[in-house]
């Protein structure tokens, strides 16, 4: 067995994170695993509501992610493949394995797919999910935007400080997102929205050049530079254990304690069914395991 700690994270977004770093002031001795980048989610979000001390969310996760450096928990950058218990603890596989006397699962969710032909052709070619990594790419060009909630709303607000046009479609018949998005969005000239439309298929050569939509039964293809899906999300969990419980998307169910059917180990941020999608709920409920599991151990 590589290490022995007595708390392992799997995820370094704000939840994980933010766990690591109280269990870690508990005198816990701590690893985090990330398999991306660190930060999650987060780094799509341009502009954080309500969230003192950092502007984005590139500038949060990034000062949590200094924060336990310094505070000295392990960051390793290996995808987690498996949990299993040992003994009264537990073996967490990734490029080795790994003992915890706890695990606490943080793995965050990802960004659904649309599903439809063209998607994965045009990756990287047109098709995105960073308006803030990408928007200047689509400098004068007309793009599509694919959602109704507040990322989508958020992304599309970022893409037209670059493009000519903003073309957002969601197949419901208003908007999810709160309301100071849709009031920016709606006096916004250059954002019309396609209700109750959906994606059949991104079409181009090299690169995208055309959307075929869909509505009432009927299609019409559009020009487009740039498709952006904000659609949901769908949990990052497949090496959780077979018995952990999930619902019926494959978010882990755990109990208002965050912890799973097999005791020891916990689902805390957006991999968690029941997750509000708030980063300040994510950061209390990841303050409140790191206590219970520094409660457990002692």
């Amino acid at each position: 067995m590589a290490e022995n700690y007595d708390l392992i994270v799997i995820g370094e977004g704000v939840s994980g994170l933010t766990c690591a770093s109280h269990a870690v002031r508990a005198g816990l001795k701590v690893a985090t695993f990330e398999a991306n980048l660190f930060g999650g989610l987060v780094l799509n979000v341009n502009e954080l509501d309500g969230y003192p001390g950092a502007a984005s969310g590139t500038d949060l996760a990034s000062g949590l992610m200094q924060a336990n450096a310094e505070a000295g928990v392990t960051s390793i950058q290996e995808p987690v493949t498996g949990i299993c218990a040992a003994g009264e603890g537990f073996e967490v596989t990734a490029g080795g394995t790994y003992g915890a006397r706890q695990v606490v699962i943080a793995s965050g969710a990802r960004l659904k797919k649309l599903g439809v032909p063209g998607e994965k052709e045009f990756e990287g070619r047109g098709v995105s999910s960073c308006a803030d990594c990408d928007a200047p790419m689509f400098q004068n060009e007309e793009v599509v935007v694919v959602g109704g909630g507040d990322s989508a709303l958020q992304e599309a607000l970022v893409l037209v400080k670059f493009c000519r046009t903003v073309r957002i479609v969601h197949r419901g018949s208003r908007f999810r997102a709160q309301k100071h998005y849709t009031d920016r969005v709606n006096v916004e000239p250059k954002i019309s929205t396609n209700w109750n439309t959906t994606v059949e298929a991104i079409l181009g050569a090299k690169m995208v050049e055309k959307v075929r939509l869909k509505r009432d039964g009927k299609t019409v293809e559009i020009a487009a530079a740039g498709v952006f899906a904000y659609v949901g999300l769908e949990p990052n969990a497949a090496f959780a254990p077979s018995g952990i419980g999930r619902d019926e998307r494959g978010f882990l169910v755990a109990n208002d304690a965050c912890e799973t059917k097999i005791a020891g180990t916990w689902a805390i941020g957006a991999v968690r069914a029941g997750y509000s999608g708030l980063l300040r709920d994510a950061t209390a409920e990841a303050q409140r395991v790191a206590e219970a599991v520094r409660d457990r151990l002692d």
